[in-house]
C-alpha cells in the first residue's frame, strides 16, 4: 500500500506506533538509520530530520556536516519483529541538503534519477533479486563463528536442512511487510540458503533488497545464528551471490532484451568494482557457478549472463556476478544505464557461448574477456570509463575507487 503524509500520520495514531526508523543507506549500500518518536513526524516530512554527515563515509566532512533526511511515506512498513504494542515502523529517506538539495551520493536517488531518465526514453525497467547467505551458529558469547548451520546440499529437505524452519519465518515475516518472495531453498554450500522475489519495479526492488538483508539478520539472530552475506565465507566452499534478474517493456513494443544484454555485457567491466566491492568478492569468480568471462547463453549457468527458459512476461537475463555486497540502488542504476546504451546505439549481441566454460580447455577460454581479477583491476577499469564518470557522482566514484 502506498501512504501519503497525512495517511502516514493517521496511521501512526491509530496504530500505537511509538517509534519511527528513518532509514537509508551510505554509498557501499550499509543500512543506516535513526529513530524518532511520533511527535517528530511533521517535522520530518515538512523539513526533515538532521543527521552528521561527517560520520558517514561518502557523506561529508566536518566543514559541511549538516544533512537532512526526508522521508517517503510511500515505502511506510511495520517492523513485524519488534512489540506489536508500542509499535515500529520503517519508511526509506532521501538525503537533502538544508537547502533542500539532494546529495549527490545519495545512491537511493541515483537510481531515481536512471529510472526517470528510462521512462522517458518509454522503457520501463523491471528486476528480480536473488540473494545467497549462509548461516553460523554463534559461540558462548554470542559472538559469530564459521560453524555452519548445517551440512545440507543444494535444495535437500529437512532434517539435513535445518535452515528450513528459519527461511519459513524469514519469508513470513516478509510478506507482514508487504514483500512477497517467490521461492526459497537450500543452497550447495553447509548452512547456504537463498530467496527469490518476485519482479518489481526498480525502486521497489532495491527498497526490498535492503531491507531483506534486515529481515534475513533480525530472523537469524532471534534463532540464535549469524547470517552472513559476504561474497566468500569458507574458503573452498560455494560464495554468496547477488542475481540480479532484468527484463524491460517498451511502449513502441520492440524486443529490447538482446540490446540490453548487449550493453552490459560491454560495459560490465567498468561496472564491476560496483558490483563486486570487496576483495573477498574476486575469490569468489570463476568456481561454484560464479562466472569468470563475459560470456551469455540460453539457460547455462556457467556464463555471465544467461536467459532463462522462460516465455512472455516472464523473458528475463540474469546477471550472476554480483554478489551481495553490492549497493542495490547502484547495481540497478548502473545496469539500466548499459541497457539503455545497448538499446540507444542498437548494439548486436554476439553468438551465445553453449558450453561450459568451467570445464572448457584452455584454448578455448582464451577467446573469452575475463571479468577484472582483482579490487584494483576493478577500480582501474571504473576510473578510467567515460561511461561511469559521465553518470556517477566522482567522488563517489572515487570512494570506491581507493579501496583496498
Amino acid at each position: 500500500m502506498k501512504y501519503s503524509p497525512q495517511e502516514v500520520l493517521q496511521y501512526v495514531r491509530e496504530e500505537d506506533v511509538k517509534f519511527i526508523r528513518l532509514a537509508f543507506c551510505d554509498i557501499f549500500g550499509r543500512q543506516k538509520n535513526i529513530a524518532i518518536m511520533p511527535g517528530e513526524l511533521p517535522r520530518a516530512f515538512e523539513h526533515g530530520i538532521a543527521i552528521d554527515a561527517s560520520a558517514i563515509r561518502g557523506f561529508g566532512d566536518e566543514t559541511r556536516s549538516d544533512l537532512l533526511l526526508r522521508p517517503d511515506p510511500e515505502t511506510l512498513t511495520d517492523l513485524p519483529w519488534r512489540p506489536e504494542h508500542g509499535r515500529v515502523v520503517r519508511m526509506f529517506c532521501s538525503v537533502c541538503h538544508p537547502d533542500g538539495t539532494v546529495l549527490d551520493n545519495d545512491t537511493r536517488s541515483l537510481l531515481k534519477k536512471a529510472v526517470e531518465q528510462a521512462e522517458k526514453q518509454g522503457i520501463h525497467f523491471f528486476f528480480g533479486s536473488e540473494l545467497e547467505f549462509y548461516l553460523f551458529r554463534l559461540n558462548e558469547k554470542g559472538e559469530p563463528t564459521k560453524e555452519p548451520h548445517d551440512q545440507a546440499g543444494y535444495m535437500d529437505a529437512a532434517p539435513e536442512d535445518r535452515g528450513e524452519n528459519v527461511r519459513r519465518e524469514i519469508c513470513l515475516t516478509l510478506e507482514r511487510m508487504g514483500i512477497f518472495p517467490e521461492s526459497s531453498h537450500h543452497e550447495e554450500g553447509p548452512g547456504q540458503n537463498e530467496i527469490d522475489f518476485r519482479y518489481s519495479r526498480p525502486l521497489n526492488a532495491a527498497d526490498d533488497a535492503m531491507t531483506f538483508q534486515t529481515v534475513v539478520k533480525a530472523v537469524a539472530g532471534a534463532n540464535g545464528l549469524w547470517a552472513d552475506f559476504s561474497p566468500k565465507p569458507l574458503t573452498g566452499r560455494p560464495g554468496n551471490g547477488f542475481h540480479i534478474n532484468i527484463s524491460a517493456r517498451s511502449d513502441k513494443g520492440e524486443d529490447l532484451l538482446p540490446w540490453i544484454i548487449a550493453g552490459i555485457l560491454e560495459k560490465i567491466p567498468e561496472m564491476t568494482v560496483f558490483l563486486n566491492p570487496s576483495s573477498q568478492s574476486y575469490q569468489r569468480f570463476g568456481s561454484a557457478k560464479a562466472p569468470r568471462y563475459i560470456s551469455w547463453s540460453q539457460e547455462n549457468r556457467s556464463q555471465l549472463i544467461r536467459v532463462p527458459a522462460a516465455a512472455d512476461a516472464y523473458r528475463r537475463a540474469e546477471l550472476r556476478s554480483p554478489d551481495p555486497m553490492a549497493n542495490p540502488y547502484l547495481a540497478f542504476a548502473l545496469l539500466i544505464y548499459a541497457g539503455l546504451y545497448g538499446i540507444s546505439q542498437k548494439l548486436p549481441l554476439v553468438e551465445p557461448a553453449d558450453i561450459n566454460l568451467f570445464t572448457a580447455p584452455g584454448e578455448v577460454l582464451q577467446k573469452f574477456k575475463a571479468l577484472p581479477e582483482s579490487l584494483q583491476e576493478a577500480a582501474a577499469a571504473a576510473r578510467n570509463s567515460d561511461f561511469i564518470k559521465q553518470r556517477m557522482p566522482a567522488g563517489l566514484v572515487e570512494l570506491y575507487c581507493g579501496q583496498r
